[in-house]
């Protein structure tokens, strides 16, 4: 079998804030055979998340990691889909997956031990859009950064940056859920008010609006922040760390202001050292063997009422430039999104 599969590729690697010029959709035949071992999948939602930026550019510590994307190349990223043809007995025709896919109509995956790929229940009755948002590597991120890293108890204060972001809006949920103090941050009245009014969020703030950082996180923490869920970086962690209160929890999710050039954080380290600050840097698939616990927790609360699901999503396999580079302006809310079909 094969099938014209549409991707987007990268023209060139990318330095600065990404724009629609950057990228371009590129056609190349998909191919499956019967004796293949092979699986091929029809792509029905694909994640845009900024952390991609770093694979796009020439050299990145990222790629320690996660290998870079050269341009021209098919862009591998977390997906929905729906499986078209299968050469394995774990995969049949029809079943929903979500894993690594990528920006793409279709793709061809080989099932092995290293093959990060899950067959959705439909009995679940979620929508598929969650598998890859809340139930995939977005909830991941925040339930392992939150509960694994930062492991919070009854009482303590909780400062989340990015708050309206796809991993920060589940992580304030959580850990109200936790029974923590939740103060978020955040770039428009709009952000502001979602989180107070529909997550759940004690209190939040626009930090535009803020000239001086220190002052205004003594002003929402007077008592000091005990657990800090990073996703910002520069001035912003400066700031935290001296509202940090001793043995405070700093998870560093994401630094996205540093990743187009802006001014990198300068932490003042007698702040960790005298107050005993532990401040560790991690991703989602740190998580990867507890990663159906994590959704059993999740899901369940999904269920009861306790964490709403912010997603936005995009249409169409040409949008997928513009939701990623929206991503560096500030304009999505939740989990951004593209639905291919």
């Amino acid at each position: 079998m094969e099938v014209v599969n549409r991707y987007v590729a990268t023209r060139h690697h990318v330095e600065g804030a990404p724009t629609e010029a950057d990228f371009e959709i590129r056609e190349a035949p998909a191919r499956w055979t019967p004796d293949s071992g092979e699986v091929l999948v029809r792509n029905l939602y694909v994640s845009v998340d900024p952390y991609q930026l770093n694979r796009m550019k020439r050299t990145s510590a990222s790629h320690l990691a996660v290998d870079g994307i050269l341009p021209g190349e098919r862009i591998a990223a977390y997906a929905a889909g729906e499986v078209v043809a299968s050469a394995c007995e774990e995969y049949r025709e029809g079943d929903l997956v979500a894993g690594v896919l990528g920006w793409e109509d279709y793709t061809v995956f080989r099932p092995a031990p290293g093959v990060l790929m899950s067959k959705i229940d439909a009995s679940a009755s979620f929508p598929l859009s969650y598998h890859i948002s809340v139930l995939g590597t977005s909830g991941m991120t925040a339930y392992g950064g939150l509960f694994e890293v930062c492991k919070p108890a009854k009482g303590e204060k909780v400062f989340v940056s990015a708050a309206s972001g796809s991993v920060g809006s589940l992580v304030g949920q959580f850990a109200k859920i936790a029974g923590c103090y939740v103060v978020g941050c955040a770039g428009t009245k709009a952000k502001v008010d979602l989180l107070k009014d529909k997550l759940g969020f004690d209190d939040a703030f626009n930090y535009k609006e803020e000239p001086d950082l220190k002052s205004a996180l003594k002003r929402y923490f007077p008592d000091g922040i005990d657990i800090y869920f990073e996703n910002v970086g520069g001035e912003m962690l400066e700031a935290v760390l001296a509202n940090m209160n001793t043995y405070g929890r700093i998870a560093v999710s994401g630094v996205i202001s540093e990743y187009t050039g802006g001014r990198r954080a300068v932490p003042d380290f007698l702040e960790v050292i005298y107050k005993r600050i532990t401040l560790r840097g991690f991703f989602a698939w740190d998580f990867l063997a507890k990663f159906h616990e994590f959704n059993a927790v999740i899901g369940e609360w999904i269920r009861q009422g306790k964490v709403q699901v912010i997603e936005d999503v995009a249409e169409g396999l040409e949008s997928v430039p513009s939701a990623f580079a929206a991503l560096f302006r500030g304009e999505n809310i939740g989990k951004k999104l593209v639905k291919l079909a």
